[in-house]
């Protein structure tokens, strides 16, 4: 093997290894909102009052489910993954800030840090993308072959009318 070949093979096994951890790592940071999101859908009217007891009005409260919902099947299923994971690092530093800042108690501080690394973690997955294992990798590829069947039927067409004969009127 010439050493092109292993270079590109080398290559090959990194990117390959790149994406099955993007796909992992999405995985695992969509599994806690899309747990949460079917738990607090389920139990809709009783987290409603919990959630008010809090100070989060119900209109919030419908938003926070469909936000851990909706962005966590985008982060899990790679379909528009850049804005799922800023919504979700958003959504944690929120939290973070907005209900877990009771630092003497170790549970607080606790789900303050979780909540602060949840946030790294998508905003780390915001830049990189979602991989090629991914929605996005195949509505990226198919248009893209979209585009360049509409750049071949517009060239064939204007070698068609450039030959094409003229009669006169």
């Amino acid at each position: 093997m010439i050493l092109n070949e292993r270079a590109a093979k080398l290559l090959a096994t990194r990117l390959y290894l790149r994406d099955a951890a993007l796909l992992a790592g999405r995985l695992l940071l969509s599994l806690i909102f899309l747990h949460e999101g079917v738990t607090l859908a389920t139990h809709f009217d009783a987290a409603a009052k919990a959630m008010e007891a809090l100070g989060v009005g119900l209109p919030l409260f419908i938003a926070t489910v469909a936000l851990q919902l909706g962005a966590g099947l985008s982060v899990a299923t790679g379909l528009l993954t850049r804005l799922g994971a800023i919504g979700l690092g958003l959504f944690c530093l929120a939290t973070a800030t907005l209900f877990h800042t009771n630092f003497a108690s170790q549970n607080e501080l606790l789900h303050f840090e979780k909540d602060l690394a949840i946030a790294g973690g998508m905003f780390v997955l915001a830049a990189a993308g979602a991989g090629r294992f991914s929605l996005d990798w195949l509505l990226a590829g198919y248009l893209q072959q979209r585009r360049r069947d509409k750049d071949m039927v517009a060239a064939l067409l204007a070698v068609e009318n450039q030959f094409s004969l003229r009669l006169p009127v």
